[in-house]
């Protein structure tokens, strides 16, 4: 249940999203699959259960050692259809771009490079693919983001669903295989320590997290998605800003031999996967990317307060590597040099496992977050 004494968190919730039921149902989950490790002993291969509650599952087969990851886009596609109701803007090929980024940059969290990406198209009725335009972009996004996450686009499936989707939506989700480059352990935070430096790389906007409520803000304003922004730019038009990937950059930081301890993506929970690895870590944050125009709306008219908006949003960070005290800069640098802006955040300490935003004066506690199975 959402707590009444965060006006954020109810606002969420009231957008059909409550994360403390989604959260207990993936934990179940990930506590019955331990129960399975043992099978892929038969085909020569081992399980690492370390890695189970990090954002992709590692495995070993014969001498290497490989990622599973599968991802959705959420709402967002329905946000893309009700823009282009509205504003009559074909974003699909954006929506496409956004749901590889969500099933990639989960992936290259364990320092896998993605190989195979699979897309799943589940649509209410076959006659969405009736119009040709919307359908050619799709497709196209989707082709770009494999290219520029170095992945090969497999296939996937297309299923019908009438009765289950609506009729006129289309709803968006893959998974993906990666490889950990020949020699290289998975990052799972077992090298993470006090003194390590926080790098926050920043995103585009609103990336694949936060759609349900961008939504019922839209249906809240008299103008819907046409409303202007402070910029000018229609709130709609904002909202569907392609995601950033960033594999490549996690692969050049991989050539480079820089010391990276963990890996986050920062989308549902926003900063609070700061702390998903289950270490007694304290994570200091001094400083942040800015705020994009979108996001900052979107809080304001949600009646987020900080708390709850750097919890549900990631208000500007998209990614953040953790890396050995003395590197942060070279993170950076590498970054900047692939497009990217970054900043040298903030540092690892000793102490209770909780994240403190100084920037923005909130500390959240080791409760607020706990996605890993039981392993009693």
């Amino acid at each position: 249940m959402s707590d009444p004494s965060k006006p954020g968190e109810s606002a969420y919730a009231a957008a059909g999203v409550d994360y403390a039921t989604l959260d207990a149902g993936k934990r179940l989950a990930l506590t019955e699959a331990l129960a399975t490790s043992g099978a892929l002993a038969a085909h020569g291969g081992r399980a690492l259960d370390v890695s189970r509650g990090e954002p992709a599952f590692v495995f070993e087969l014969g001498d290497r050692t490989l990622a599973f990851v599968m991802e959705g886009l959420g709402t967002k596609a329905v946000a893309s259809r009700q823009v282009a109701e509205q504003l009559g803007l074909n974003r699909f090929d954006a929506v496409a771009y956004d749901t590889v980024a969500a099933i990639v940059n989960d992936l290259i969290c364990v320092g896998a490079l993605p190989l195979v990406v699979n897309a799943y198209f589940a649509t209410g009725s076959s006659e969405w693919y009736l119009d040709s335009e919307r359908h050619a972009a799709l497709v196209k996004g989707w082709s770009r983001a494999c290219a520029d996450a170095g992945a090969t686009w497999g296939g996937g499936e297309s299923p019908s669903l009438p009765g289950l989707v609506n009729g006129d939506d289309i709803e968006l989700a893959g998974s993906a295989v990666g490889a950990l480059p020949q020699g290289q352990e998975p990052v799972l935070g077992q090298h993470l320590a006090a003194g390590d430096e926080i790098v926050m790389v920043a995103s585009s906007g609103l990336h694949a997290n936060g759609a349900s409520l961008a939504r019922m803000i839209a249906d809240r304003l008299p103008d819907g998605y046409t409303t202007p922004l402070p910029s000018g730019r229609a709130y709609g038009d904002a909202l569907l800003d392609p995601s950033i990937l960033y594999a490549r950059l996690v692969g050049a930081l991989a050539r480079d031999g820089v010391p990276v301890s963990y890996y986050s993506h920062v989308t549902g929970h926003g900063l609070l996967k700061l702390m998903r690895p289950s270490r007694d870590l304290t994570y200091r944050i001094a400083a942040l990317p800015p705020v994009p125009e979108v996001l900052a709306f979107l809080a304001e008219q949600a009646g987020l307060d900080a708390h709850a908006a750097y919890s549900t949003l990631n208000m500007g960070s998209g990614f953040a590597v953790y890396t050995a005290t003395g590197t942060g800069g070279q993170v950076v640098e590498i970054a900047q040099g692939l497009g990217h802006h970054a900043l040298v955040a903030g540092r690892v300490e000793d102490g209770p496992r909780q994240v403190i935003v100084e920037s923005i004066d909130v500390v959240y506690a080791d409760a607020e977050l706990d996605l890993g199975p039981d392993r009693a």
